[in-house]
């Protein structure tokens, strides 16, 4: 038997490739395939299962490189009726209990009638695919044309046993930015049959949010679950460059208990992106591991422009206006930045200033004298200098942590409630009234503040100094607050629907 190489993987699928599709198209094509295939999807296992061609297709995930890449390997291609070992590795692949099955064996008729068809994790889905392929510096490179239950749409896929080699192509085409999506997941974001569910974690410097919303086939979504936990993953990096044990141990429990809350709410897929802790620390990659071992979430480290991208994405669609508009979301480690008018992206960028940092910097995690603030604010102004000399926008929007926290002490809420902070206005004189209430108080004081998410006390200080200083350089006298962060703009991205019916 010929030794088979495993091959990193990366594909994506949108309607919005056909840029991408014309420059493969510009080279030899080595093969042209139409074939009819039914999928069959789970909620609880992550193999890929498929017949094609009368056989039983099976593909388990070996493992998921830190650049996002996949790598799969074949488990079974069987001929019909499927024997017991043949079926307990399907089962297997779909995270289920294996059916018994007589001497006989089972026909797909059979599969797909008496197990795919009673079992309520499963879904069979046909599926026509129109597959070009090329060879591109060393990858196979294949643009698919979907067709799944009358939703068409394409899908690009570019492989290689070198993962070097998938990376570079995805960066000379533009396509490094885009999600790695395998079939199981596009195939579950085309579907429009029926109402759907997924979640997003993203994994912050200072906190960890879990979103879980339900798409309609109509496209429309409804939020199931948002909850934040403040983990402090960042704890020391400043000094150290690294992320501690005890903060890694914290935040890999918080998101296997995240996790866990998406799997009780059945959701088709889970997306978890991180940002500026796990940009920056050396030992990202340990944390990833750990995480991937215990929950079986893999995060995927977003560059600071997506993550500004995203969240604009999400702040727009949530609070649509014309006009100049600046987005900006700052958190623990890092504010991210997004100029524009209306909808259109004129500019967007990262800075690496956040809560977190500032806080270790300037000990703001206490009282504060007036000197100290001032360094503080000058510090900040520094580092925000990329702000300097623009004309004043017609409108700024606000969001993560700090600007959430502020809005709530403004209203005064007990409990946070998303629907008065979503749209809420903060003033330059209401977030110095609140810098001067933080300043005069120890980190247990700032916890009696009604409003204040109570494990946010030691950074709220620094987040409100950022707040500040970007209205300052903005010339800004207000800025409008969304709760929609970036968490939406990825929810709307991986798993917003996809294709034409």
């Amino acid at each position: 038997m010929a030794t088979v190489v495993p091959r990193w993987e990366w594909r994506t699928f949108g309607d919005d490739l056909t840029d991408v599709a014309t420059a493969f198209g510009r080279l030899p094509v080595q093969q042209i395939v139409d074939s009819d295939e039914v999928y069959v999807l789970s909620s609880a296992g992550d193999g890929l299962v498929k017949v094609r061609d009368g056989l039983m297709d099976v593909k388990r995930l070996e493992q998921v490189g830190d650049d996002g890449l996949e790598q799969w390997a074949p488990v079974l291609k069987a001929s019909f009726p499927l024997d017991a070992t043949a079926l307990g590795r399907v089962a297997e692949a779909w995270g289920i209990p294996a059916p018994s099955v007589d001497e006989a064996g089972l026909t797909l008729e059979a599969l797909l009638a008496d197990v795919v068809a009673t079992h309520p994790g499963l879904r069979a889905v046909p599926v026509h695919k129109h597959r070009v392929r090329r060879q591109i510096d060393g990858c196979l490179a294949e643009v698919t044309v979907v067709s799944a239950d009358g939703v068409r749409t394409d899908t690009i896929a570019v492989e290689s046993a070198d993962p070097a080699q998938v990376l570079a192509v995805l960066d000379r085409h533009g396509l490094a930015g885009r999600p790695n999506l395998n079939y199981d997941v596009g195939l579950k974001v085309m579907d429009r049959s029926s109402a759907e569910r997924f979640a997003v974690i993203d994994v912050g410097t200072n906190s960890v949010k879990l979103h879980v919303a339900e798409r309609s086939p109509a496209g429309e979504w409804r939020t199931l679950l948002d909850r934040s936990d403040v983990v402090r993953l960042g704890d020391g990096l400043q000094q150290t460059g690294r992320l501690s044990e005890e903060a890694m141990t914290r935040t890999t429990a918080a998101i296997a208990r995240m996790a866990d809350d998406a799997h009780e709410h059945q959701v088709a897929a889970i997306a978890a992106v991180g940002t500026a802790g796990l940009r920056v620390a050396s030992n990202a990659a340990d944390f990833i591991h750990a995480v991937r071992a215990s929950s079986g979430v893999r995060i995927e480290v977003i560059s600071g422009e997506d993550e500004a991208r995203l969240a604009y994405r999400a702040a727009i669609a949530a609070l649509p206006g014309e006009g100049t508009r600046v987005v900006f979301d700052t958190g623990g480690g890092s504010s991210q930045f997004t100029f524009g008018y209306g909808a259109r992206v004129d500019e967007r960028f990262s800075i690496g200033l956040g809560a977190v940092r500032l806080t270790e910097q300037f000990g703001l995690d206490g009282v504060v004298s007036e000197e100290t603030l001032a360094q503080a604010l000058a510090a900040a102004a520094a580092d925000l200098e990329r702000l300097d000399g623009r004309p004043v926008p017609d409108s700024v929007l606000g969001m993560g942590g700090a600007v959430t926290n502020l809005t709530a002490i403004k209203h005064g809420l007990v409990e946070y409630d998303a629907d008065v902070v979503q749209g809420s206005v903060l003033d330059r004189d209401e977030i110095h009234r609140q810098i001067e209430l933080f300043r005069s108080r120890t980190a247990e004081e700032r916890r009696d503040i009604v409003g204040l998410q109570p494990a946010r006390a030691e950074v709220i200080l620094a987040g409100a100094c950022v707040v500040r200083t970007v209205l300052d350089k903005l010339g800004a006298d207000s800025l409008t607050v969304s709760d929609r962060g970036l968490r939406y703009g990825v929810l709307a991205e991986r798993f917003g629907a996809l294709g034409t019916a």
